[in-house]
């Protein structure tokens, strides 16, 4: 490795870790050895230190070892005269630098309150996000499971013109990369300069403001971290698993513009430590052998218009990129893109005029493949400001279609009509909702393209289902009023279909194993009746699943013989699932929180677990951020029931599965349900009060406590005897 850059990252690491002991020292005497310290609503504590040494740091006095720790990895500094192997002890410098950088962004927590926002999206007073919550966590780390967001790209400053620093950032979105920005070049940011060019930031549209300066670097690293503990079963302190666990699994990498500081070199060596390699616009010595990252360490005076290209050739990242022929950019970097009212050209849908989307399935020889027509004013032929209604109407055919796939494809109108740059989509069948604003329809935006964007990526996302596809598009009132009524009807079919499957009518469930590379003993088992935890895959879904992928992660399973009908256990089950896991779990209960429950990866909607004084069960949706009655946020809760654990009294669950006939059927059902927040009870409210009609307790719903009652068990307990709560009659089950 070149001494010129060992030599800086030495000197860098002894800089910031003098820095950050100067500020512990002064915080110390401010605040003393008892002030709590951390990142915001995170189990992780400090992440790369918790990772890495195991230690959950606390209190400001638990930062005493963690400084002994880096003073002890810190190499001397490199001498003129003497040459040696550099790369170890740079490695070194470059943890000690991390550990230090988390230590100092811990302090300015406590003594700069609003410094960061703490929230998904800058603020019209801060720019800077900070350290990313588990909520946000969590909820992006579904992406990286499902490969729609393969990697990041840590950026160092920012190139002086906002057009180049516009066009590397809109490059990577369209590589589906997250952007975590840090520090700044000649006192410019990367943000700053996207904002001079109106590009949205947040962790919505992947473009993320983590810091102003440099030591902010080190919450990249954290959320790498975090990656391998929650989805990977990488156990606190287990160093050498976390670091092979990123570089194998996590593609990021480094991108540096302009001078490279000492400090910057330092936060380089840390780096590489998890394979991570430095690519720079400056003139700087390169290390090009390999050794701990995949190919070379660091790539020196990169042209801009080749640094992202060059950046993803040397991390050995593999990116589909789905040319799409509409004229502005598409990826799923763009999905959580918002328009809004100053923004706003255009809308159709959304209780502002009547709206449509609906697929169905047609004889081959009714589908002109590739065929887009509108009916009624195009997006050229209004005003700004226009409101037009709209109906979609998708028809495909296949040799393989099944009309009990159409749900399924027609849910992909919300995201591949999202992935477009400067539209917006929300809801779906009629209550669906479109925007599109001015900067698209500046770009030559039109209706058309919303089909152009439906045949190309369903045909790329189903081609072993769908042979042909063609796309309707209506703007004018009466001919949207003919489809509204055509779709009410295949809807009202559809629901029927759906709602008559029971998971005794089917001899054949579907497993997902899709979240298995991050949590390799997890087998989610789906039945007609209990969705996936995650939310997102049910039994129809997991079958039109392997029809178009029969060696993919949702694979049919065979029930077998009926071991016990009120835990939802099968012989077939059971031994789909020890094989699938590797002899890591051997039976699995389909319906019992506290007998063989199902294993979690992390990406489950809700939490349930047992609350023994109130003989109940709690649950809590990862978007509640406050306490619980067990005496734990979401987030530790999280840490217990993710990584494909077994843990009787706490299971993984999806929002639908609670409302279901089978939920937790062997300890009593939803009767059993004594505490959720307020906010799932309301979102959930109307299927609730059916199931609690059905279970004969009308008033169950006001007999169930929420946050507003209180966060605590004894406050639920008093609620629900209040209330003559039917739990507190049940058969105790701990």
């Amino acid at each position: 490795m070149s001494k010129i850059i060992c030599s800086a990252a030495i000197r860098g690491a002894h800089k910031i870790v003098d820095m950050a002991e100067e500020k512990y020292e002064k915080a110390l005497k401010k605040f003393g050895p008892e002030q709590e310290i951390g990142f915001p609503n995170t189990g992780y504590y400090l992440p790369v230190i918790y990772s890495i040494l195991g230690s959950p740091v606390k209190q400001l006095g638990d930062m005493k070892e963690i400084f002994q720790e880096s003073r002890k990895l810190l190499p001397a500094p490199v001498s003129d005269q003497t040459w040696l192997p550099y790369l170890a002890p740079a490695l070194d410098a470059g943890m000690a630098t991390f550990f230090a950088e988390e230590m100092y962004e811990a302090m300015r927590y406590v003594e700069e309150p609003g410094l960061y926002t703490k929230t998904e999206d800058p603020t019209d007073e801060c720019l800077w996000l900070g350290a990313a919550d588990d909520v946000i966590f969590r909820k992006r780390g579904v992406e990286f499971v499902d490969g729609t967001a393969p990697g990041f790209a840590a950026i160092l400053g920012t190139p002086s013109d906002p057009e180049v620093a516009e066009k590397i950032a809109l490059e990577l979105q369209q590589k589906n990369l997250y952007i975590f920005m840090h520090d700044q070049t000649d006192g410019i940011s990367m943000p700053d300069q996207l904002a001079k060019q109106n590009v949205q930031i947040g962790w919505p549209t992947r473009l993320v403001p983590f810091g102003p300066t440099y030591t902010s670097a080190v919450f990249a690293m954290g959320f790498a971290c975090r990656v391998a503990l929650a989805f990977g079963g990488i156990t606190p302190g287990d160093f050498k698993g976390n670091l092979i666990y990123n570089k194998d699994r996590t593609f990021a990498f480094v991108i540096a513009f302009g001078p490279v500081s000492d400090e910057w070199y330092a936060n380089a060596a840390g780096a590489i430590n998890w394979g991570f390699p430095t690519i720079s616009d400056w003139d700087i010595p390169q290390v090009l052998p390999t050794g701990i990252c995949t190919y070379e360490h660091v790539v020196s005076q990169v042209p801009h218009d080749e640094i992202v290209q060059k950046a993803i050739e040397v991390r050995g990242l593999k990116v589909t990129v789905s040319k799409i022929d509409i004229p502005m950019a598409y990826g799923p970097a763009f999905e959580g893109e918002r328009v809004r009212k100053d923004d706003l050209y255009l809308e159709c849908g959304g209780g502002r005029t009547l709206g449509v989307e609906l697929l169905v399935s047609k004889e081959m020889d009714e589908v002109q493949d590739g065929l887009v027509t509108v009916e009624g004013p195009e997006i050229t032929d209004v005003e700004e400001g226009a409101k037009l209604p709209l109906a979609i109407l998708a028809e495909v055919t296949g040799r393989q279609m099944q009309s009990d796939f159409e749900p399924i494809l027609e849910r992909q109108f919300h995201h591949l009509i999202n992935y477009a740059q400067g539209v917006m989509h929300i809801g779906q069948r009629n209550i669906m909702w479109f925007r599109a604003g001015k900067a698209a329809i500046e770009k030559g935006f039109k209706f058309e393209h919303i089909g152009r964007i439906l045949h190309g990526k369903l045909h790329q996302d189903f081609g072993a289902i769908v042979d042909k596809v063609q796309v309707k598009i209506y703007t004018e009132e009466a001919r949207v009023k003919e489809v509204i009524e055509m779709a009410k009807a295949v809807y009202a079919a559809r629901d029927e279909r759906l709602g008559s499957m029971t998971d005794e009518s089917e001899e054949i469930f579907y497993s997902c194993t899709l979240c298995q590379s991050f949590a390799p003993s997890h087998v989610c088992v789906i039945t007609p009746e209990r969705v996936g935890m995650c939310g997102a895959y049910n039994w129809l879904d997991g079958k039109a699943s392997f029809e178009i992928n029969p060696t993919g992660p949702n694979q049919p399973i065979p029930k077998g013989d009926l071991i016990d009908a009120n835990l939802g256990q099968w012989i077939g089950i059971n031994d789909f699932v020890n094989k699938a896991s590797r002899g890591k779990v051997e039976r699995v209960s389909a319906y019992s929180l506290m007998v063989d429950p199902m294993t979690a990866c992390g990406c489950f909607e809700c939490i349930a677990s047992m609350l023994p004084m109130c003989n109940g069960i709690m649950i809590v949706n990862r978007d509640y951020m406050g306490m619980t009655p067990s005496g734990m946020k979401f987030t530790t809760l999280a840490g217990m029931v993710g990584g494909g654990q077994v843990t009787p009294g706490f299971l993984g669950v999806s929002k639908h599965y609670i409302c279901s006939r089978q939920f937790m059927k062997a300890e009593g059902g939803l009767k059993r349900v004594v505490w959720m927040p307020k906010i799932l009870k309301e979102e959930i409210r109307d299927r609730l009060q059916e199931r609690a009609e059905e279970e004969n307790v009308p008033d169950l719903i006001d007999m169930i406590a929420d946050d507003e009652v209180g966060i605590t068990e004894d406050e639920v307990l008093r609620h629900i005897k209040e209330k003559e709560h039917p739990a507190l009659n049940m058969e105790k089950v701990m």
